[in-house]
């Protein structure tokens, strides 16, 4: 467990909020890849990229065209993150692209700058899906909705 979150109040102000919402639409812009966050307040799995998984599933996630959706997972009182990409994402980038993805937002949340860490995720993870997977201006859409999911 990562020890990095002592706040009470909501996890983020409303101005963080819309920062992380601005990240993720302009990741989304150059590319078909789809990023989602998701924060609860407790894991109710030992290992939170098991539980990021189920969280993809039932978001939906895995039914975008090019199976290239990003899952970021937080659970807050349980001081546990995961980054869940699906097949083809993962494909091209690999399991050490994911530790690194984790280290930079680790030590965002070690330094109580959450919102932060999550936003400079969104923008890296968006640069390496418009490599991979580029905007294709008459065929994309937004499949998946560009918001903050919170959980129990």
């Amino acid at each position: 467990m990562i020890p990095f979150i002592k706040r009470k109040k909501k996890f983020f102000t409303e101005e963080e909020h819309q920062k992380i919402l601005q990240s993720i639409r302009q990741a989304e812009k150059e590319t078909s890849g789809e990023i989602r966050v998701f924060i609860e307040s407790k894991c109710s799995y030992v290992d939170a990229l098991d539980r990021a998984k189920e969280i993809f599933e039932k978001l939906n996630m895995h039914h975008t065209a090019e199976r290239n959706a990003v899952l970021i997972y937080v659970a807050v009182k349980h001081h546990q993150l995961a980054i869940y990409g699906d097949d083809n994402i993962h494909k091209k980038v690999g399991g050490e692209y994911w530790k690194k993805m984790m280290n930079r937002m680790e030590y965002h949340f070690r330094r109580s700058d959450y919102a932060e860490g999550i936003r400079q995720t969104i923008t890296e993870v968006g640069k390496d899906l418009q490599k991979y997977f580029p905007h294709h201006k008459y065929i994309d859409k937004n499949e998946l909705p560009d918001d903050i999911v919170s959980g129990s």
